[in-house]
């Protein structure tokens, strides 16, 4: 009988942008949830794989939830429990596009989301139902592979329950990361996304048709928690994606006077609506994470972003206006991008008084149309997963040479959070910006330390296979 089931998500090993903040996806945390609620000793665990290992942890089944940067620290994991003859069963992204080299490490892979699948595989596994009734699952059977049809995705968000974060054990007790100020709460009242950018998994992962949970689910989650000491990010791909929704749950976040100071992600396109600003202030929205992606109107096109440069600016004003943080996120790499293009673009970003930025290097993550076509053309340079985090360049770019790309990102960072620009934010009373810009200035000068092996095998045009 499987009775003891631990799911875990392994942290990147190597140093990020988000090191410092690194949040579980909430994957692991509801599937323990879901498996709890069923009679099953359910746990989650977020930490990296010497940390998971170190648990020694005991159970009948272990599911393993992995993106790509973390797909070599999940095998890792993966082949230790199956030494001990423990059963592993895979899922995540990168497992759910590339099941058959997952199948090298696990018993099973559950393609897509999981909600439904695993608690039938676990009654598969406890003689009530057959694997070739359990959605997206894919196993070898006999030396050959199978391959169930994907499971629907789950059409009903209400019908889930709330993560419970008290299954979770993230190596510092049980919860989550802590922000500036408050813990972190993650949260999700929607899934998928209509649009397609050429660099992103999320409609192949969720679907291009947006499903939403009702504002009374959202509202009673929120109940749980305490405003003082919880902050929550909404994990949307697009928070404001159907806007009268978003107002009508927004109203009710102000009327139930919940007091939560929130962040999330959302478009460009936001300041189109002024009233939704205004409602998401006064809900208590104080940060919001935008993809601009780039200032390159070429890239733009190449990367199906439709946004114009016009509605970033705008974007940034009506909220600086409203005195909501600006994070902007910005891709690196395109075809059409060039040094002088990525040197606009950070200018871009610092004329624009954007409070916090990243500036990450444009990834090949399967499951995208960008992996195809870069790996159709045999211009990935490695399939090392671990440094396929935004941080490494992972393919040969059109307008630069692999070393100039990275030199370009590692730049962009340094000339963003320079001290100077460190300064000016905290004299435009952007405490926030201030305190994440010393961060910023310090993890880039340390991933350049950590990571010199690779900058010299990448300078002399000799980046290895090996990982």
């Amino acid at each position: 009988m499987v009775d003891r089931i631990a799911m875990i998500e392994p942290q990147n090993d190597h140093l990020h942008i988000f090191s410092k903040f690194e949040l579980p996806r909430l994957g692991s945390v509801l599937l323990a949830t879901i498996l709890r609620r069923s009679g099953k000793e359910a746990t989650a665990y977020f930490m990296k794989a010497e940390d998971v290992l170190a648990h020694n942890i005991r159970a009948d089944l272990v599911g393993i939830s992995t993106i790509t940067p973390t797909a070599t620290s999940s095998y890792r994991i993966a082949d230790t429990f199956r030494e001990r003859r423990i059963p592993v069963v895979m899922g995540g992204p990168h497992a759910t596009f590339l099941p058959e080299e997952a199948l090298k490490h696990a018993d099973y892979v559950i393609a897509g989301e999981g909600e439904t699948a695993l608690p039938r595989l676990v009654g598969a596994l406890d003689g009530d139902g057959d694997l070739a009734d359990v959605p997206g699952l894919s196993w070898v059977q006999n030396g050959a592979l199978r391959q169930n049809p994907p499971a629907a995705p789950v059409g009903d968000l209400d019908a889930l329950p709330f993560a419970d974060f008290s299954l979770l054990d993230s190596g510092k007790g049980k919860g989550v990361t802590k922000g500036i100020v408050r813990s972190l709460l993650p949260m999700q009242t929607s899934r998928g996304c209509p649009f397609d950018c050429t660099f992103c998994s999320v409609t192949q992962m969720f679907g291009q048709r947006p499903r939403a949970r009702s504002r009374q689910s959202v509202i009673e989650e929120l109940s749980h928690y305490d405003p003082a000491r919880r902050s929550p990010f909404f994990y949307d791909d697009n928070f404001i994606l159907n806007r009268a929704r978003t107002k009508d749950l927004l109203r009710e976040m102000i009327a139930r006077k919940l007091g939560f100071k929130w962040t999330t992600q959302v478009r460009a396109d936001i300041a189109k609506d002024p009233e939704l600003l205004d409602l998401m202030v006064e809900a208590g929205c104080f940060a919001l994470y935008i993809g601009f992606e780039s200032v390159n109107t070429e890239a733009l096109k190449e990367m199906k972003k439709n946004i114009s440069i016009e509605e970033m600016e705008t974007a940034i004003g009506e909220l600086r206006r409203r005195r909501i943080h600006v994070h902007g996120m910005f891709v690196l790499g395109f075809d059409s991008d060039t040094p002088k293009s990525v040197r606009s673009t950070v200018s871009f970003a610092i004329s624009e008084k954007i409070d916090s930025a990243q500036f990450l290097i444009l990834t090949p993550f399967p499951g995208t149309e960008l992996y195809r076509s870069l790996e159709s053309e045999g211009r990935i340079l490695d399939h090392c997963w671990d440094t396929f985090d935004g941080h490494h360049v992972k393919f040969r770019p059109i307008g630069f040479s692999p070393w100039e790309l990275q030199k370009a990102q590692i730049d962009a960072h340094a000339r963003f959070y320079s001290p100077a620009q460190i300064a000016q934010r905290l004299a435009r009373g952007r405490r926030e910006g201030f305190i994440i810009g010393m961060y910023a200035n310090a993890l880039n000068r340390r991933w350049k330390r950590q990571e010199s092996a690779y900058i010299r095998a990448l300078k002399t045009a000799r980046p290895s296979e090996k990982c």
